[in-house]
């Protein structure tokens, strides 16, 4: 599951993308919070985390606020997920970004464990590289490219 902090990322990104496509104003942080229904406390570290990764920015004076500065068809999801929660492996050894040898490993190559998760963690890892802010922009529906059907309640 994604963290609460990244959820609230993902929809202050879409409630600034959807700003961007249609007037382009830059947005308080209070109207983003109304808009995204994410908490005004939780907003202030997370579009701080934002810009300083550039894919949003700010602007004072009386029209001020935060806007999208990266085209969101250019913001993966991966990006955002190791932005806001760090490396996204289930295992260390498989991480991309923050590799570690297993501890308790004396071969990754014969590893049950590692071969099981690395499997399913490649076809996560390539859907969510894939997908990006502008698919979860209003009225995407960014499983279809995938072929796959949209979740059931409670999965």
């Amino acid at each position: 599951m994604i963290t609460h902090k990244t959820k609230y990322a993902l929809k202050a990104l879409m409630v600034l993308a959807d700003e961007k496509a249609g007037e382009g104003t830059a947005l308080r942080i209070e109207e983003i919070a109304e808009r995204s229904g994410a908490p005004k406390r939780f907003l202030e570290h997370i579009l701080l985390d934002l810009k300083r990764a550039g894919l949003i920015g700010s602007r004072r004076g009386r029209k001020g606020g935060y806007e999208m500065i990266k085209e969101a068809r250019r913001v993966s999801l991966a990006e955002v997920l190791r932005l806001i929660d760090g490396p996204m492996a289930p295992l260390p050894c498989l991480s991309r970004k923050a590799y570690q040898r297993c501890e308790d490993c004396t071969d990754e190559q014969t590893c049950r464990v590692r071969a099981v998760f690395g499997g399913f963690y490649a076809t996560y890892i390539l859907m969510i590289e894939s997908l990006t802010v502008a698919d979860l922009q209003k009225d995407a529906r960014p499983l279809e490219s995938f072929g796959l059907p949209e979740p059931a309640a409670g999965e």
